[in-house]
Parts: C-alpha cells; sequence; structure tokens
C-alpha cells in the first residue's frame, strides 16, 4: 500500500517527548522526511545530544510507522540542535546557548570536581561546551585540566583586547588563574573580583557553545550577584554533600536564587560524595556523610535530584593530575558524571521549553 509524507507524520504525532510531553512533529523534531519504496526514512533531531530517551524515542517511531504498515523499513538518522531561548542579537555571549551556573552553600563540597567533570561529560556527547571558573579567590579549573602554566591568546580588535579560551579535552576554559600568580593570595575587594569576573565574560570570544557551565565560588555574594546581574543564566544547579551542614547551605543557595528580584530557574540539586566506594570492593556503598540527603532536599524543594557522585580516590587523583575522572570510560564515576550530564541536558530542555528567557538582575547595592 502506498503511503504520502502526511500519513506517516499523523503516524509520527503519537509519538511524543517523554520529558516535553508533545508529539515530535508539533516540536518540529522530523526533518528529510523521505519515502522511497517501501523505505521510510527521515531525521530525529533531539533537543540534545545528551538526550537519556534517544533510544526509547527511536524505537517508538518504528513502532507508530510499523502501525501504519507492518512490512516498511524505517532508516532514523539521529541528530541534535540544542535548544535556547537567547536571542543571537544579544551582544553579550551572543553565541552562547545556555549559560549553566554550578553553586554551592559552602566551600568543601566539591563543587569545581562536579563542574570539571559535568563539562566533560556534556562535551562527550558531542555537545559544544565552556566551562568559566568564577571562583575568582580559589581558582581551580587550571590544575584540574593541567593547562597551570598556559596563557589565553589575546588579541587585539578594534582598539580592544579579546581573550580567547585556552582548548583541553574538547573544552574551552577560561579562568582567572590563567592570569595571575597561583602561588599567592588574590587581595582583591568585592568590586575587583566582581570586575575581573565581568571582564572574563565581555572580553572573551567563547564562539559557538551549546553549554556554557559557570564554577560559582561558594557562599552566595558578590560574585554571584554580578553573574546575575550580567548575564542571563539558563538555570542553575546546586550541589551538596548529604551531610545535614552541607544541606542547610545548600538550602541558602536555594532560596537565593529563587527570590523574586532575581528568579534564576533551579535545574537540580547534585548530591556529591553521596556514598564511598573501594576500588577493591565496587559493589560496596560506605554513607560517609549520612544517606540520601540530598535526596530529601531535592524533594523538600521540589526539584530535580540530578545525579548522586560516588567519593573514590580516583577522583581526588584525577583532579591532581588534569585528566578529570569523566574520561575515564571504565570508573563507576564516569558513569555517574554521564548520567548527571543526560540529566542536567535534560532539565535544560525542559526548562526552555516550559519557561521564559531569564532577565538579568537589576538589584540595588
Amino acid at each position: 500500500m502506498n503511503y504520502t509524507k502526511d500519513d506517516i507524520l499523523n503516524a509520527l504525532r503519537k509519538v511524543e517527548d517523554p520529558d516535553l510531553k508533545r508529539d515530535l512533529v508539533s516540536l518540529n523534531m522530523i526533518e528529510d522526511l523521505r519515502i522511497e519504496g517501501n523505505i521510510i526514512r527521515f531525521k530525529l533531531v533531539l533537543t540534545t545530544p545528551a538526550c537519556p530517551m534517544k533510544n526509547l524515542m527511536r524505537q517508538n517511531c518504528i513502532d507508530a510507522i510499523h502501525q501504519l504498515d507492518p512490512s516498511s523499513e524505517v532508516e532514523i538518522e539521529m541528530a541534535s540542535r540544542v535548544t535556547s531561548l537567547r536571542k543571537q542579537t544579544e551582544s553579550q555571549l551572543a553565541k552562547v546557548k545556555n549559560i549553566i551556573a554550578i553553586a554551592s552553600g559552602k566551600g568543601g563540597v566539591g563543587k569545581s570536581t562536579v563542574s570539571a567533570n559535568l563539562a566533560v561529560a556534556l562535551a562527550r556527547t558531542g555537545a559544544k561546551v565552556g566551562l568559566l571558573d568564577a571562583d575568582i579567590y580559589g581558582p581551580s579549573i587550571p590544575l584540574m585540566f593541567d593547562v597551570l602554566n598556559v596563557h589565553p591568546k589575546v588579541i587585539e580588535q578594534n582598539g580592544k583586547s579579546i581573550i580567547y579560551p585556552v582548548e583541553k579535552h574538547g573544552i574551552k576554559l577560561l579562568s582567572i588563574g590563567f592570569f595571575v600568580d597561583p602561588s599567592k593570595a588574590l587581595l582583591w575587594r568585592g568590586p575587583m573580583a566582581s570586575n575581573a569576573l565581568i571582564q572574563l565574560f565581555n572580553d572573551s570570544d567563547w564562539g559557538e557553545l551549546d553549554y556554557l557551565v559557570v564554577d560559582m565560588p561558594p557562599g552566595t555574594g558578590d560574585i554571584h550577584l554580578t553573574l546575575v546581574q550580567q548575564v542571563p543564566v539558563t538555570g542553575v544547579a546546586i550541589v551538596s554533600t548529604p551531610q545535614e551542614v552541607a544541606l542547610a547551605d545548600a538550602r541558602k543557595a536555594l532560596s537565593m536564587f529563587t527570590q523574586e528580584n532575581v528568579n534564576v530557574p533551579i535545574l537540580g540539586l547534585i548530591e556529591n560524595m553521596s556514598y564511598f566506594t573501594p576500588a577493591e570492593l565496587p559493589d560496596n556503598k560506605y554513607y560517609i556523610f549520612g544517606k540520601e540527603g540530598g535526596k530529601r532536599l531535592a524533594k523538600e524543594a521540589k526539584v530535580s535530584l540530578l545525579g548522586q557522585i560516588p567519593l573514590v580516590e580516583r577522583i581526588c587523583e584525577s583532579g591532581d593530575d588534569g585528566n578529570p575522572v569523566a574520561l575515564d570510560d571504565n570508573s563507576i564515576v564516569a558513569k555517574a558524571f554521564e548520567q548527571l550530564a543526560e540529566n542536567v541536558a535534560r532539565q535544560v530542555a525542559i526548562r526552555n521549553e516550559t519557561m521564559a528567557p531569564t532577565v538579568p538582575v537589576k538589584t540595588h547595592d
């Protein structure tokens, strides 16, 4: 029996994106549909290359067409186009689709480690990723990527110095650590630190990025206010350990970003150091800092639990030797960061479909 393209599209209208709850046709996710005899070919364009549901969606498409014609052959090319609410006419970071802040209420919860490995895991899916080290007083990204002695290229353009990020492991990197002596403390007042962050945003050429991950300093201070005042942050992910003292500070971070005059969407909570797993006993879990505190807080705050990252020795080693553990295909931690990347990308796509664009904050000093 012969079918038209409209027949095929009507069949595919029965297939929903599991997260966005709309059919693939109305979401414009079906492209290049061709019918060649008994073969039906088309491109399925996902909202992110990190989509965790891509195999399910592919199979659902095949099943929908086979309900129309069981004898047909279905060939699907998987592609992706990361969604964004940012206007290309915006002068600042114009080619950056999504800005993701990684924050924590307190220090010592592994926020920079999470930021670095999230960036790596997103890049390994095929996304274009940048990582900005906004921890002005304690920059650690240069060490974590083994680029301590590397200096970004600076080019004069129209009387202005433009900084080009350093590239490592497929990620574009910028940090104040590239411009200061790593052995000396920065004795800067708040405005100086804020101006340094503004320069990293305004005077840098990031090029085209699907995701710019911003590693924030701990707490809720000048740098956080500068970020939300300067750029439209797509969303923020809060990092905490399971222990109550860390969760108490994570609540403060959640409160800051959800205040009415700030109103930055919360992508979810990341529970770091969820449990300890010895290398020689990979199936054992020891809950050193308490069990599932992050899960309880996520439920309490009505946000997603984006990931639970185990505590293993290799994470510390990888941070010191400049090769983030997310690069290690054989590591259980790499798998945890892979799942984290999928969940973060999913929440960004949902946020972009269901919420209005973020507006930079206007606050009073």
